[in-house]
């Protein structure tokens, strides 16, 4: 009696190329992406129409009461920190919508007797 020869099977699709698609992916994400800080307190930015670009790498947060943060710094620590640094370079204003306008013209004006020169204020689109 003759027996029909076993039917042989297929090897199992490999999964190989679909990991190193993934990790590629995950390596393109990780390089294209800005990975930024978060802010030292919470932060609601006011508004406008216009929009530019935001050139400076160093960054000021001052709070809704007045409280500044700078590169991990707090408070009078976050003034002596800035007036360590080199001042030819821009500095970005990250200054909550509730901050009162007197406040901000003492910190430019803070900012102006160590030598700021060049400060970019954020705002929001709406």
């Amino acid at each position: 009696m003759r027996f029909a020869a076993p039917r042989r099977r297929q090897a199992p699709e490999s999964v190989v190329p679909m990991i190193n698609v993934v990790f590629l992916l995950l390596i393109f994400f990780m390089m294209s992406a800005t990975i930024m800080p978060a802010p030292p307190f919470d932060l609601t930015l006011p508004q406008t129409q216009s929009q530019g670009d935001v050139t400076g790498d160093l960054t000021l947060y001052l709070s809704a009461d007045g409280s500044a943060a700078f590169d991990g710094l707090l408070g009078d620590a976050a003034w002596e920190g800035l007036a360590a640094r080199a001042t030819d370079a821009p500095l970005t204003i990250r200054a909550d919508a509730g901050l009162a306008t007197s406040a901000l013209a003492q910190t430019l004006a803070r900012l102006a007797e160590i030598g700021q020169a060049e400060v970019e204020l954020v705002i929001r689109n709406p």
